[in-house]
């Protein structure tokens, strides 16, 4: 019976040994099955992204004549701008298709029949998403504000830019500065033009007229004047002033006439930076501390500041928590109204008196509440700006708590079914981020519990997965559902009254 049940033994510690030899080729394993699934899904999510991004400004960017080089600049700082918003999300993918594809080829159920416990073999993945955490919140504290103020500035110049120069047939086009033009007909060189009407602005009598039969319209070199060479036309002019009876109409024919117009106000001018420096966005952790402390030290309490304002309009502050009756040399004398001791004659002045000294206070009450409200809205800003480095580095962790035992219990790789439940926890993950920051800045929530909220609603989530899939549940199983559907089904049809 003893060698009966050697065999077995030897079996089972063969199998222990080699379970402990393996676990460092199965760390590398899940690592290298990991890492190209997670490139791949960031390089996805982070092209959606910047689509989005022109998608929301098409109308800001279309027509204003970008050359490549402020394209490529303007997708570079789109791209650095969402990578903190992109590595959470790859991270939910990745690892929903990582653990699915080992949970499809029966792999994941291998490595647990050899002992290894979900959690251990998440270990590795762990750590590298807590590295990945680490440099999102390196990204986001020293690159993010530098990206965030050359985006906004870069933005702005191309947002003020006005549209590319473009004249079209019978129609009056104002884009230029002081001109107003019409061409009746453009020949297919698009260079040729016909019946041209331009209109010179001077405000003064009347506008200076040019009319030509035919001409020549072209940009010059250098992008900066537009030249019309005109053929066979009229110049109509007129001086002199309004408050003279006398004034001088001129009328100018002319075969060949050369009018050039200046076509600086098309290019795209240079923002500086600094404009835009003291947006929170723009800090980094360190920065947003020193801001922080400085509108603290400027944030009087409000009833302070309103007692210390509003003393010259109410005398009888001075009196409040102190022995005021005493300062009377009189007794206290118990009156019915204001109007037994106010003569008639006075009445109205020290009705208008009042009236004045209310207004003065309503006025210092809206000054004093709306500065309060001012710097209030700041310090929510600078404080959703702190929190913001720290929650979406920890958006990492959480969704990737949530990814690998996902995908350990739909057990499907690819990128079909990992791809609808990775969009379903992001938009939620995404909806609580941005209920909770818009709550923070309209003071419903305070900044700490609305930046957070999204991480609050996510972890118990993930924990329950994580539960589940140690115990191989079929939570996504619809067998499992259909058969307690049916089983119901039967339940309540034992309980239907039978015909007699």
């Amino acid at each position: 019976m003893w060698l009966q049940y050697r065999k077995p033994l030897h079996l089972f510690s063969f199998i222990t040994l080699s379970a402990s030899s393996l676990i460092k080729k199965l760390d590398i394993l899940i690592v290298r099955a990991f890492i190209g699934p997670f490139f791949a899904t960031f390089l996805i999510s982070l092209f959606v992204l910047v689509m989005q991004f022109f998608w929301l400004y098409i109308d800001d960017l279309v027509g204003k004549g970008l050359d490549i080089i402020t394209i490529l600049k303007l997708v570079g700082y789109v791209s650095a701008f969402n990578v903190p918003l992109a590595l959470p999300l790859a991270l939910l993918l990745s690892s929903i298709m990582t653990f699915g594809n080992l949970g499809e080829t029966f792999e994941l159920v291998a490595i647990k029949s050899a002992g290894i416990p979900l959690i251990r073999f998440m270990r590795p993945l762990f750590v590298v998403t807590l590295f990945i955490s680490v440099l999102a919140f390196i990204f986001s504290n020293n690159v993010i504000p530098i990206v965030n103020l050359k985006l906004n500035s870069l933005k702005y110049d191309i947002i003020v830019t006005k549209p590319a120069f473009d004249i079209k047939e019978g129609i009056f086009y104002d884009k230029i500065e002081g001109f107003i033009i019409k061409i009746g007909k453009k020949e297919k060189d698009d260079s040729t033009i016909r019946n041209v009407l331009i209109y010179e602005k001077t405000f003064g009598l009347q506008d200076h007229i040019l009319v030509a039969e035919s001409g020549i319209m072209r940009v010059s070199k250098d992008k900066r004047y537009l030249e019309f060479l005109l053929k066979n036309g009229w110049r109509y002019s007129e001086r002199g002033s309004r408050v003279d009876a006398g004034t001088e109409y001129t009328r100018l024919g002319f075969k060949s006439y050369l009018k050039i117009l200046d076509l600086g106000s098309f290019k795209m001018s240079k923002t500086e930076d600094s404009l835009f420096r003291y947006d929170p966005k723009m800090l980094s952790v360190r920065q947003l501390h020193q801001s922080i402390d400085s509108i603290e030290k400027l944030k009087e309490p409000i009833e302070i500041r309103a007692r210390r304002e509003m003393k010259p309009f109410l005398n009888f502050l001075k009196y409040v928590d102190t022995n005021w009756n005493k300062t009377l040399k009189k007794p206290i004398v118990k009156i019915k109204s204001i109007n037994d001791i106010i003569p008639d004659s006075v009445e109205s002045l020290m009705n208008d008196r009042a009236a004045g000294q209310l207004s003065a206070v309503k006025s210092t009450i809206d000054v004093i509440a709306a500065d309060n409200a001012y710097k209030l809205d700041l310090l929510n800003k600078h404080w959703i700006e702190w929190h913001r480095k720290f929650t979406l580095s920890v958006a990492c962790l959480v969704l990737f708590m949530i990814g690998a035992p996902l995908g350990s219990i739909i057990r499907k790789g690819g990128l079909g079914t990992p791809l609808i439940f990775a969009i379903v926890f992001f938009v939620l993950f995404h909806l609580l981020n941005t209920f909770g920051e818009k709550f923070a800045k309209e003071s419903v929530l305070s900044p700490f519990a609305g930046m957070w909220l999204s991480t609050a609603v996510l972890i118990p989530i993930g924990i329950f997965l994580t539960i589940k899939a140690m115990r191989d549940s079929q939570l996504f199983n619809k067998d499992v559902y259909s058969k307690a559907l049916r089983n119901i089904q039967a339940l309540l049809a034992n309980f239907k009254p039978k015909n007699k």
